[in-house]
């Protein structure tokens, strides 16, 4: 039967030039600083982000934690959106791990208001933990991936300034919010101290992210990656793949995932019984309600499976559809013919 994931962009393939020089690709030992390829990939991020230094690192989550440790000190404070992936969805390290109290802080556009994080920042008072970290999102994951204004990255700049407070940035689908802006990546992340890349998500490498920022911050979080087990030793033929995942014509192509994505939002919203915030749809991902009396969210994607399409539970009563590298135009009219398959029969029974 055909296949088609819509669960997660993670799902994506390294193509065949990737894996070309992936295996032609020199290793050395990384924890001595000794493997060529890495060496290259975390100066050409550095360079491609704007920041003095960077890091290769497994995941994006232990890049997040490498980050958040080596910005505070157990018992500081952090602010964070409410539904930030670092909070949300990285199995409470920031408190476990980090030890780290987190300020929640509401923002519908995926990024707080400036003034509620400015009003959540701490006095100087020996009852309080110090507030030592302002974290963003960009684009944001539980918010459908959309793309957080540059006004506020602005304004929540000047008060990070103000306030003498740094900013991390968990950036896992930063070059998709650049797509979108059509803008370089350098503007988003003038407004950060440090931020995270993930190479494994849309940019289609098997397995990295990387984390960037100041000279000294990175060698901080260093110490912190080797801590968390992610002093990896020949790391060379995953960093080459990080290098071609980072490469201009690359990224160039999120656009066809944008595309895919808008293509898919537009036909579920014509739906009957169906509703997508077309607004709301900036990069790869999709987010459906369905009104159906009927509706179940584990029941609906069991029967979509079953027509060879995967999908996600967004809750009761949504479904998140993210487009990839690895589905095509061809694979979205599918899936599209497949959701109104599976709603008509629902209704005939």
């Amino acid at each position: 039967m055909r296949r088609i994931d819509l669960r997660r962009d993670t799902i994506t393939l390294p193509d065949g030039e990737m894996r070309d020089k992936a295996f032609k690709a020199p290793l050395g030992d990384s924890v001595y600083d000794e493997d060529p390829k890495q060496r290259e990939l975390e100066d050409y991020a550095a360079e491609k982000l704007d920041k003095e230094k960077a890091i290769f690192l497994p995941s994006g989550t232990m890049g997040n934690l490498a980050a958040l440790m080596s910005h505070t000190e157990r018992g500081d404070e952090i602010i964070v959106e409410e539904n930030a992936h670092i909070r949300a969805s990285e199995t409470g390290g920031a408190a476990c791990i980090g030890g780290l109290m987190i300020k929640t802080v509401t923002g519908k556009d995926g990024i707080p208001d400036p003034s509620i994080v400015e009003r959540s920042i701490r006095p100087d008072n020996i009852h309080y933990p110090k507030t030592s970290l302002i974290c963003l999102e960009n684009t944001h994951y539980r918010y459908g991936g959309i793309v957080s204004p540059l006004d506020k990255f602005r304004e929540i700049r000047t008060i990070s300034e103000k306030h003498h407070i740094p900013i991390h940035l968990d950036g896992a689908r930063l070059f998709n919010a650049a797509v979108y802006l059509g803008k370089r990546v350098t503007e988003i992340t003038r407004f950060v101290d440090s931020v995270m890349v993930s190479l494994s998500k849309g940019l289609g490498a098997p397995v990295g992210s990387v984390l960037c920022g100041p000279e000294s911050f990175i060698k901080k979080a260093k110490r912190y990656r080797k801590m968390l087990g992610g002093g990896m030793r020949q790391t060379g033929w995953l960093c080459a793949c990080g290098l071609s995942a980072l490469s201009e014509e690359n990224i160039g192509r999120l656009k066809e995932d944008h595309h895919n994505a808008r293509i898919l939002a537009e036909n579920l919203a014509a739906i009957q019984g169906i509703t997508v915030d077309l607004t709301r749809v900036h990069t790869n991902f999709v987010l459906a309600s369905f009104e159906y009396p009927w509706f179940e969210a584990p029941i609906f994607l069991q029967s979509l499976a079953s027509k060879g399409v995967y999908a996600t539970s967004a809750g009761e009563k949504a479904v998140r559809f993210v487009t990839s590298k690895e589905v095509s135009r061809e694979d979205v009219l599918y899936a599209i013919d497949a959701v109104k398959e599976v709603v008509s029969e629902r209704f005939s029974e």
